[in-house]
């Protein structure tokens, strides 16, 4: 209903605000309530910003290199999410402090709004219904409507759902595999890394002519390579599956956010956007709680191997729900994707 970049120069300046709202507050020893009040704020702000940043990529790249452009996005993510915990890291050893690394993300938020600031893309349609929620019962009733769609988020939900051996990373690196906190640094690494490789890759030679039948193999071999480390006692095994594990779902993730710019239409981007973040963001995070919850009852050995066949029966139920994701060729010609 609102422009794009309007939502995001707002949620950037809250952001801003927020961290170096809990930079004085490191500084000073501030109110503990305050610093819950800077976390909500950047709560807040993420969840309007992550939609209608997922609107920019439409309004400056021309539909058929939407394929590419999901693919370096992803690895712009993943290269962020190698390099900026380990800088973080090393900052705060360095200085034995975390109000500037506070002070960092406030100026990158700014930067960030910058640069959003002279994009000079073309404007996207906006909703001519008032903000109620019929309107947000629209995008869901699209998503539900549009089963390509809503196939791929569905597997890629409850794929994250059981598959989340990565909340149990510092139980292995401890308790299964004993390499400790630097082992444990190389097996949260492996993952990202992986999914890094796997993004180059596909933006520099892959075509994806059976996209469908991909998407259902990666998560399956998902699947296959969460088995594998559950049962696995070697380090360098584990390290190879973690690595394997990230490879794959980048491919998951490159074909979803594919379908996601292709098939909305620009009315409802930020509503179907809103729509998938909520999915996903709730599937990661009752993920490591299913998983820690099975680790407490069975242990985590048979936690991590559940989560592997439970991955693979999902991906053989959607395949037999929803044949339109497995008859789904190329990803670039979407009208012929949309259900009759």
């Amino acid at each position: 209903h609102y422009n794009r970049k309007r939502i995001i120069v707002f949620t950037q300046s809250l952001l801003a605000i927020c961290s170096f709202g809990l930079a004085a507050l490191s500084l000073a020893q501030g109110s503990l309530a305050l610093v819950y009040l800077c976390l909500f704020g950047i709560g807040v702000a993420r969840a309007f910003n992550s939609p209608a940043a997922s609107t920019l990529l439409p309004t400056t790249v021309p539909p058929e290199v939407f394929t590419s452009a999901a693919t370096w996005m992803s690895s712009s993510w993943q290269i962020a999410s190698i390099i900026g915990p380990a800088f973080a890291g090393w900052l705060v050893a360095q200085l034995n402090s975390v109000a500037e690394l506070y002070v960092l993300d406030a100026v990158a938020a700014l930067i960030f709004l910058t640069l959003v600031l002279v994009i000079k893309g073309r404007p996207l349609a906006l909703s001519k219904k008032a903000a109620t929620l019929d309107s947000l019962k629209e995008g869901i009733r699209f998503i539900r409507d549009t089963r390509v769609l809503l196939a791929a988020i569905t597997l890629d939900m409850f794929a994250v759902l059981f598959g989340g051996a990565v909340a149990l990373l510092p139980v292995y690196a401890t308790d299964i595999l004993h390499v400790g906190a630097e082992g444990l640094g190389w097996m949260s690494a492996a993952p990202s890394i992986g999914a890094l490789i796997m993004a180059v890759v596909i933006a520099r030679f892959v075509v994806f002519r059976n996209a469908g039948r991909t998407l259902l193999i990666a998560v399956a071999g998902f699947g296959v390579a969460t088995i594998i480390f559950g049962i696995s006692t070697s380090f360098w095994l584990s390290l190879l599956m973690l690595f394997t594990l990230g490879a794959l779902d980048n491919i998951s993730v490159v074909i979803r956010s594919t379908l996601v710019l292709t098939l909305t239409p620009d009315e409802m981007r930020g509503r179907t956007s809103a729509v998938n973040s909520i999915f996903i963001s709730a599937s990661n995070e009752l993920g490591s709680f299913e998983s820690g919850f099975t680790a407490r009852l069975f242990g985590p050995v048979l936690a991590v191997i559940g989560g592997g066949v439970g991955t693979i029966l999902v991906v053989l139920a959607i395949a037999r729900k929803w044949p339109e994701l497995r008859n789904l060729k190329t990803l670039d010609a979407p009208e012929k994707l949309k259900a009759a």
